[in-house]
């Protein structure tokens, strides 16, 4: 399985931090990146030069920028099909012990699960919730915080907060020294081309390691078609938890997600005292859908619109910001409007509004991903890119190489993933990552993938059905045989007037259900409530 993220636990220790070099052995043969094996070797990282925009006007002051050099000058470069912070690990779309199994993965639409793969689906976010990670930790401080190293600074958390922090990392202002003193535009993976790619290898990441803490290769993301829904159709206690009876903030005691702690999610904190988030719990999972601001987001994105952003030829338009006009990329992220194209919108639209619209934890970029539907969420978001480039088949020159904001040109690293991603690598289709989406599929199978949920209850249920005809068919084969043997002993009697039997069998009257004084009665209205 790929590992993830910043930072490799064995990269986060003094020795590595100073020496600048994360080239962690493979345990198969004991060496540096498994070089021994073929698998890999330890290289110097080597990033672009290509001039950023003009968005952020510093050098220097970020760990971020030149994504990995701050921290590491050395890393594990893999050979062929092997992937990972030391090579143990495969490519995305293979499988093996040598990475040479390619197999495809299917993203379903989460209605169209059956209920076992909805409460696997729940079961495995919540023991990834609840899992220490053993491989990865998160940093508290800046490398300067951190002496040059000498001082390493980094937090324990689970797996799934080694994502929520991610995503915290990657959009955090930027530190330029002391209390308040922030630069907000910035965000290395929002509000620019990288921001389709980098979401991309964010799920890839996550899907891959909740196969390896479950075991279950087949595992895959489903996602939340939302066009055209008239609220969160996903909020129920069955899937991502419904709102709760006692506070309309927060999610219903009836959910295990009511019981999550978020973290890195006070953002203004954060700047005020110009410090990163230090991965402690800050409270429940919050969320109030459909109480958001009206003014910034109407409702929910319809179908028209998410078929006009696909329209819309260019995967960016300079100056590859948020006032971007006429971008696939700026419409589908929310900041171009979804029925003309034009940029610096008033109202946000597609990504953006379905964040806005949950009105809770999901509203915050930095904070978004304490919120379990982001996955679902980020998984259509992918399928809408997808989706577009299959139909206008980019060449890779439209992914911008120069002057787009920091951290987004084509070899920009992203930051913080170790392995090293450069973004243009993820302007492919997804089926040379090995996955699908279901409702790419031809019309047919997606015909077969919404009638799944329904053939498996009737396969659940059909050996209950033939049990119980095959009851039916006895009881009755007794009665018949009860009816005849009756017949026998009493043929020829004489029996007493009373109720006809069919065929032409009579019983005898007995005690009547409804005594004659009481037959005025029977129109009681306790018989009709009954009824």
């Amino acid at each position: 399985m790929p590992p993830m993220v910043l930072f490799p636990r064995l990269c986060a220790t003094q020795e590595a931090l100073q020496s600048r070099e994360c080239c962690p052995p493979w345990q198969g043969d004991g060496s540096a990146c498994g070089a021994r094996s073929g698998r890999g070797s330890c290289e110097d990282v080597s990033v672009s030069d290509q001039p950023d925009g003009p968005q952020y006007p510093f050098s220097g002051l970020d760990d971020r920028e030149k994504w990995p050099l701050v921290f590491f000058n050395r890393t594990c470069q893999c050979t062929g099909n092997f992937m990972g912070f030391n090579c143990a690990d495969c490519k995305f779309g293979y499988f093996g012990e040598r990475c040479s199994e390619r197999r495809e993965s299917l993203r379903r639409n989460v209605f169209h699960l059956t209920r076992a793969e909805r409460n696997r689906f729940v079961s495995y976010l919540n023991l990834a919730k609840q899992t220490l990670s053993s491989d990865y930790v998160v940093a508290t401080g800046t490398y300067r915080e951190m002496q040059n190293g000498s001082n390493p600074l980094f937090a324990n958390v689970t797996i799934y907060d080694v994502f929520v922090w991610m995503h915290y990392y990657v959009s955090r202002n930027a530190l330029l020294g002391g209390p308040g003193n922030v630069w907000a535009n910035v965000d290395f993976a929002h509000w620019a081309p990288a921001f389709s790619p980098w979401h991309r290898v964010y799920l890839l990441h996550w899907e891959h390691e909740i196969r390896k803490l479950t075991g279950d290769t087949t595992f895959s993301i489903p996602y939340w078609d939302w066009r055209d829904a008239q609220g969160c159709d996903v909020c129920t206690d069955e899937l991502m938890g419904s709102r709760s009876p006692l506070d309309p903030n927060l999610i219903s005691p009836s959910s295990v997600f009511s019981s999550w702690k978020v973290l890195c999610s006070q953002a203004e904190e954060y700047n005020n005292r110009g410090v990163l988030c230090d991965a402690r719990e800050e409270g429940p999972v919050q969320r109030n859908p459909g109480n958001h601001d009206r003014n910034l987001v109407a409702r929910i994105p319809t179908s028209a619109e998410v078929e006009f952003t696909l329209s819309l030829p260019n995967y960016d338009t300079e100056p590859m910001d948020r006032t971007a006009n006429m971008s696939f990329r700026n419409t589908l992220e929310g900041f171009g409007d979804p029925q003309t194209g034009l940029g610096s919108s008033s109202r946000l639209g597609m990504h953006a509004a379905l964040h806005v619209f949950m009105n809770g934890s999901m509203s915050s970029v930095q904070g978004s991903a304490n919120d379990p539907i982001f996955l679902l969420h980020h998984a259509f978001v992918d399928s809408i890119y997808e989706q577009w480039l299959r139909r206008h088949n980019p060449d890779p020159s439209q992914y911008p190489q120069a002057n787009a904001p920091i951290g987004h040109n084509g070899d920009y690293y992203m930051a913080p993933f170790i392995p090293l991603h450069q973004n243009k690598e993820y302007f492919i289709s997804s089926k040379d990552l090995g996955y699908e989406y279901s409702h790419l599929l031809d019309t047919n199978q997606r015909l077969s993938e919404s009638l799944r949920p329904y053939l498996e209850e009737l396969r659940e249920t059909w050996p209950w059905m033939l049990c119980a005809a095959l009851c039916g068919v006895i009881v009755t084969m007794a009665v018949a045989v009860a009816v005849q043997i009756v017949k026998q002993r009493y043929r020829g009697s004489s029996w007493p007037q009373g109720r006809s039997w069919r065929g032409g069998f009579v019983l005898p009257e007995r005690q009547p259900l409804i005594r004659s004084d009481e037959k005025s009665n029977i129109n009681h209205p306790n018989y009709q409530t009954a009824m």
